[in-house]
């Protein structure tokens, strides 16, 4: 289909395709551990199942709802025999719940993939309409679930760990006066998850727009009725397979939308990775000066 919003790629993909597929041999997961928050549906769900298929060893799937966690556990077992799969009804926004659920799973091991998926919508209401109480509580339980599982992730990450914000374009996108809430919400993690990566440059971590997807979750946001399409669910699912890979390295701290033609991305990747493209910040900055570096390159200098 033709790209409805603005891209960087000439193809737009609303599938899976071949060169994101977890059957490429390039985007195997063999040995790794993997935890996917708001795993027990949707995009958390097939994202979970897409790891098993490119051979992860261990894939945790948290998430409120303990039933559904139940079936998609019991669903990739049946698929890819020999993974472990551990489910475990967990609040992102509690604090207790994370912690246990991180330290059941990973013991004395290591995390090498976490993708971050839970999120709420919150009140649909305009500034100007908003009750105060339920707007910000809608951001602050955003930021402290994020909080939550950033810290029990940074407790076991593998030193080259990957994590993965599943974010959303609200966050640089104004949609619509009632997503007011949720887009606050979004860029408050986006810049969460991007602070970790300054102190962490080791580690790589992405931001992804999924896709407009028939989720609960966008069906709570009018999304796919509104938009008049919709992506499948497997395209966010082998994104992030992919990114996972060494083959999105170049990518490291970029905001992505999972639509974008990865081979083009790649064909893109000295010109991205040099330069402040496919991020959110000031535009234009550092306004013309591409030698200009920052006097706190590193978060440990003192």
């Amino acid at each position: 289909m033709a790209a409805p919003f603005p891209s960087p790629t000439k193809k737009w993909h609303s599938n899976i395709y071949q060169s994101i597929s977890p059957t490429r041999l390039e985007l195997s997961a063999k040995g790794k551990t993997v935890i996917v928050t708001g795993g027990g549906t949707g995009i958390g769900a097939e994202t979970a199942r897409y790891f098993a298929q490119a051979g992860a060893s261990r894939i945790a799937i948290l998430g409120r709802r303990e039933q559904p966690l139940l079936d998609t556990k019991a669903l990739i077992e049946r698929e890819s025999a020999g993974v472990e799969v551990f489910a475990a009804s967990t609040d992102v926004t509690n604090k207790t719940e994370v912690d246990t659920a991180f330290s059941k799973f990973v013991g004395d091991g290591k995390i090498h993939v976490l993708v971050s998926n839970a999120a709420i919508i919150g009140p649909q209401d305009s500034v100007r309409d908003a009750d105060g109480e339920k707007f910000l509580d809608a951001i602050h339980k955003n930021l402290k679930g994020t909080l939550n599982v950033a810290q029990a992730f940074l407790r076991y990450a593998a030193p080259d760990a990957v994590a993965i914000d599943v974010n959303s374009s609200a966050a640089h996108v104004n949609f619509a006066p009632g997503f007011a809430s949720y887009s606050v919400a979004k860029l408050g993690v986006f810049r969460l998850w991007n602070s970790l990566g300054f102190a962490h440059p080791e580690m790589s971590i992405f931001h992804i727009q999924p896709g407009v997807v028939d989720t609960a979750m966008n069906k709570e946001a009018g999304g796919v009725a509104a938009m008049g399409f919709s992506d499948d669910v497997s395209l966010p699912a082998s994104f992030n397979v992919w990114l996972a890979s060494p083959e999105a390295r170049f990518l490291k701290g970029k905001y992505l939308w999972t639509n974008w033609d990865v081979d083009e991305l790649k064909a893109q990747a000295k010109e991205i990775e040099e330069s402040g493209q496919l991020s959110i910040g000031l535009g234009g900055w550092p306004f013309g000066n591409s030698e200009w570096k920052s006097n706190w390159n590193s978060p440990t200098d003192s």
